[in-house]
C-alpha cells in the first residue's frame, strides 16, 4: 500500500473542494490532494479527514465513483456534500469529521476559523467559475 498526501493550489483541485481522494486500484495507491490553506494544521486536518473517509469508504464498499458523482452535483459553499442524508458516504464523512474535530481541538485550532478559511476558498472559486462562464458566453 502506498498513501500520497499532497498540497496544491485550490484552483488545481478536480472540482471545487478543499480535499479530494483518489484510489489507484491497479497498485493499491491512495492519493489525497489538499488545497493550500496557509496553515499546516488546517492542511493536516483536511488530509486526515480525507484519509479516514477514503479508507472507510473502501472498507464499507462505497465506490470512489459514487462519492465523486455526488460531490460534483452538490458542490455549494453553504453545505458539505457529505453531510447530506442522501450522500452515499454520509456515515463515512461524518466519522471523518468527528476525527477531524478531535484533532482540531488537540491542535488548538478554532473550528469556526478553520471552517471560514475553507469556505472562503470555495466561494472564491465559485465566483471565479461564474466569471469564466460569463466570459465564455460573451
Amino acid at each position: 500500500m502506498r498513501i500520497l498526501i499532497m498540497t496544491q493550489p485550490h484552483k488545481l483541485q478536480r472540482y471545487n473542494t478543499v480535499g479530494d481522494w483518489l484510489t489507484q486500484k491497479s497498485n493499491g495507491e491512495v492519493r489525497i490532494f489538499v488545497s493550500e490553506l496557509g496553515s499546516w494544521r488546517f492542511e493536516f486536518l483536511v488530509a486526515v479527514h480525507e484519509l479516514v473517509e477514503a479508507f472507510q469508504c473502501l472498507h464499507d464498499g462505497v465506490t470512489e465513483e459514487s462519492v465523486d458523482a455526488f460531490d460534483k452535483q452538490h458542490v455549494h459553499h453553504d453545505q458539505e456534500p457529505g453531510d447530506s442524508p442522501n450522500a452515499p458516504y454520509q456515515k463515512q464523512h461524518c466519522l471523518a469529521t468527528g476525527v477531524e474535530r478531535i484533532l482540531a481541538a488537540c491542535l488548538g485550532v478554532k473550528w469556526q476559523e478553520y471552517e471560514d478559511t475553507l469556505e472562503r476558498l470555495i466561494i472564491e472559486r465559485e465566483q471565479n467559475d461564474k466569471r469564466g462562464q460569463s466570459l465564455s458566453e460573451a
